[in-house]
Formats: C-alpha cells, structure tokens, sequence
C-alpha cells in the first residue's frame, strides 16, 4: 500500500464505528505478542488538556535522559502527529509498514473487526516496542474505562479536568462520565487529578479509595501561581510539599494551562521518584521552552493574525473565552471570529462565552459529514440574540472573508474555533501542508 491507500485503508475502518469494550484490543494485542508488556506508560484521560498535559508530561520526562513515546488524537493535518518518540513523528513509511502487518494479523482471525482507534492504538504501542522506548505517554481516546488505551498498565494516571462532553456515549451527568475517565486508576497506582466540580471529584476519590490508588489534587496537594500572562504564553510557579520551582515560561496562553503543567510535573516529580530518574529543576523550566502543541490558542498567521484554537465543548469554550479577554482583547481592537461546530455538540453551550467577544461572526462548515450547517449555527445564534452574523459554506470561503473584512479594521485578530476539523482544515487552507481527513477523532 502506498501511503494515502494506507491512511485511506485506517479511515475507512470508522465503518466498524466506536465500540466501547478491551475484548477487541486484547486480542489484538495478543496475536501482536503483547507489546504493551515491554515498556512503562502513563495514562492520562480528562474531557480538556489532556493532550496538552501528556505533550508536557513527554517532554518533562525526555529531559530525565528517557526515551518517551506519545500517543495522542486527534491529529490536524497529518495522521502522523499521533504517534512520536522524543518529539519526532512517525514516519509515512513507518505508518505503511505497521498498517500493513497488522492488517495482515487481523485478516487471519475469524470474525474479527477492531475499529479505527483500536487498530491505531495497537499502531502506536507495537512501534513504541520497535523503537525500544523507556515510557509512553498514552492519552485516551473517549472515557477512560473502556477505551482501547485501557489495556495498558501504568505508571502514573492522569485525570485533567472534567466536564460534559460526548454525552451520548459517557453519559448525561458528571458522575456518569468521571466514573468513566476514573476507570483508568489501576489497583495501588498513584493518580494525579485537577480540581474537579463536587460529583466527579467524589467519584475519584471514591475509586482511588477503593483501588487503594494515592491520589494527589491540584490545590490541595500541589499548586502554581500566574507570575506574568500574554499573548505568547505564561510564567508560573509550581510547588508541592517539598518541591518549588519559580519562573517557568509555558508557552502556551490561558490560564488554564497553569493547571495542566501542574499536573505535569507532580506526575513526572512521582515518576522520576518511583523509577530512581533525576529531574533537574533547570530541566524542567527548558522542558516547557522546547514545548510545541498545535491547535490551541495557536497563531498560524501574520498578516492578518490567525489563532486557532480546538475549543469544542462548553468549558473548553469558556476557558478560551477568558484568555481572550484577559489577553488578547487588550492585544487586538477587534475580533473576527470564524466558527464551525459538529452537530452533536452543545452549540449554544459553545457560543454563549464566545460570540460576546467578537465584532464580525462568520459561522462555517468544515468538510464532514458530523458538522452542523453554516444556517444551523446562524439560527442558533440568532435565538440566543446575536446579530452582525454571515455564513459561508467551506473554511477557506470563511477565511477569505475574515480577510477581507480585516482590511478594513484597525489592528484585527481572526479567531478560528469550534472544532478540531475546523482548525485543521484551517491550517490546510493557510498552507501546512498534509493530509486533509473525513477523521480526525
């Protein structure tokens, strides 16, 4: 197969859609030899930042003189930018060779049918075994006790914070989906979680209990401060009962960030205790330096400016609405903002923190059968009593017309936002060049 006949050959297994259950990814792993067994992981599940937590915590741990992995979804551009070893990519070859043998494994057992994520999961640990690596950092697909990721055992769980997101699936409550996100605590293994609302933050600590799990809580076993915030990132300071490091730069904007690179350092400050590792603590301030995540609150163009950010749920909504008026609205005179919104998503949740804060609205649609319509998205907006709103049917037709409309104001910033495929297809249309997809969850 060649490379595009190989993505092509992964996505069309959505076919066989989401199957919640580790029946199908345990016996794949066993007619794999089992290559989850021969290395160290973390794991780490949340509704938001989980990516952004697990990029931190691969780079605090490459620092130690590790060999790290990281598995993440869902990609931008490129299918590639799921699966790296020390920041580094997956090769297209390397992507050919792996789909093919395990095509070649799973055409020999009968009645056998593992889904898109099941079958890149299982990608993803059987390279991380080809390159000997140390440890991987394995971010969950959706839930957590479920999920093909689940089948690993790790070092350290991970929970970032939890909020409603894919409801028809986790369920409609916040018990409903922390019990899921907390299915990853593993009998007696250290889990380190955000501050959660009072359901989901008794559900973990309930499970943690019953699995006999230590469990440390941002805010209340380890912390950080904001020393200083702009548009390109913060400065902070972590400190726990024994460690304090001061004047780390993350550069990455938000608040919020604060909190996942607190939870990335108590992890790998436990990991590095448990595995005998020394982390520097000049080490962990350049760890953050090297640190690149796209797609949140991600500049991808100049003139006009273009921020991107994958915002796609209502707290992700609101987290993205602060930093824009704690940081950028004093940056920037006016806003242009481009949104393009999957269907089954709370819509009006998403707009309510978001579409006070832009001057020009463009609601779009990026190139997938989930997303709503550029009208879908006017009438919602419309009922909740927003005006000065335009359509335009693909995200290029929409950038186009931010940018025209940015001519004629002074100092302007086009947001994009709303989902990942619309951010994606965005960064296409701007020139990162890759792999458009009808898949990028």
């Amino acid at each position: 197969m060649s490379y595009s006949e190989t993505v092509n050959y992964l996505y069309n297994l959505q076919k066989y859609g989401i199957k919640f259950g580790l029946e199908n990814i345990q016996r794949l792993m066993s007619s794999l030899d089992n290559p989850h067994k021969a290395f160290r992981f973390v794991h780490v599940a949340g509704t938001n930042g989980k990516g952004s937590t697990s990029a931190m915590i691969a780079s605090l741990l490459k620092k130690t003189g590790l060999k790290v992995g990281l598995f993440t979804s869902p990609h931008l551009v490129s299918f590639t930018e799921r699966i790296r070893v020390n920041g580094d990519e997956i090769t297209e070859n390397e992507v050919i060779s792996l789909a093919s043998h395990i095509k070649k494994v799973v055409e020999k057992i009968e009645d056998f049918s593992p889904t898109f994520f099941e079958t890149v999961t299982a990608m993803a640990i059987l390279y991380f075994k080809e390159k000997k690596i140390d440890i991987a950092v394995m971010e969950v697909g959706m839930g957590g006790r479920l999920d093909a990721t689940n089948i690993i055992l790790p070092e350290v769980s991970v929970i970032t914070s939890i909020s409603f997101d894919h409801r028809e699936f986790l369920g409609d409550s916040l018990e409903d989906i922390a019990r899921e996100k907390a299915g990853i605590i593993k009998k007696g293994i250290p889990v380190v979680t955000a501050r959660q609302e009072i359901p989901a933050d008794k559900l973990i600590k309930k499970t943690a209990d019953l699995m006999g799990s230590p469990l440390y809580i941002y805010g209340r076993d380890f912390g950080g401060l904001i020393r200083a915030s702009d548009i390109r990132g913060i400065t902070m300071k972590y400190f726990d009962n024994i460690t304090s490091i001061d004047d780390i730069f993350i550069p990455l904007a938000g608040e919020h960030q604060l909190i996942n690179s607190c939870i990335a350092i108590k992890s790998v400050l436990l990991l590095t205790e448990k595995l005998k590792r020394n982390l520097l603590l000049s080490s962990v301030k350049q760890a953050f330096c090297d640190l690149k995540w796209p797609g949140r609150l991600e500049f991808i163009a100049a003139d006009p400016p273009v921020l991107i950010d994958g915002a796609h749920n209502p707290s992700a909504a609101k987290a993205l609405s602060d930093t824009l008026k704690t940081t950028f609205k004093n940056r920037f005179k006016k806003i242009i903002m481009i949104l393009g919104v999957m269907a089954d998503k709370d819509i009006s949740g998403i707009m309510e923190p978001l579409l006070p804060l832009a001057d020009e609205i463009i609601f779009t649609t990026p190139a997938y059968s989930r997303a709503a319509s550029p009208e879908k998205l006017k009438q919602v907006a419309k009922s909740l009593g927003f005006s000065n709103m335009q359509t335009a049917q693909t995200v290029k037709d929409a950038i186009e017309t931010a940018t025209q409309l940015a001519l004629r104001k002074q100092n302007p910033l086009i947001m994009i936002t709303g989902s990942f495929y619309t951010i994606g297809e965005a960064k296409e249309v701007l020139g990162q060049k890759g792999v458009l997809t009808n898949l990028r969850e």
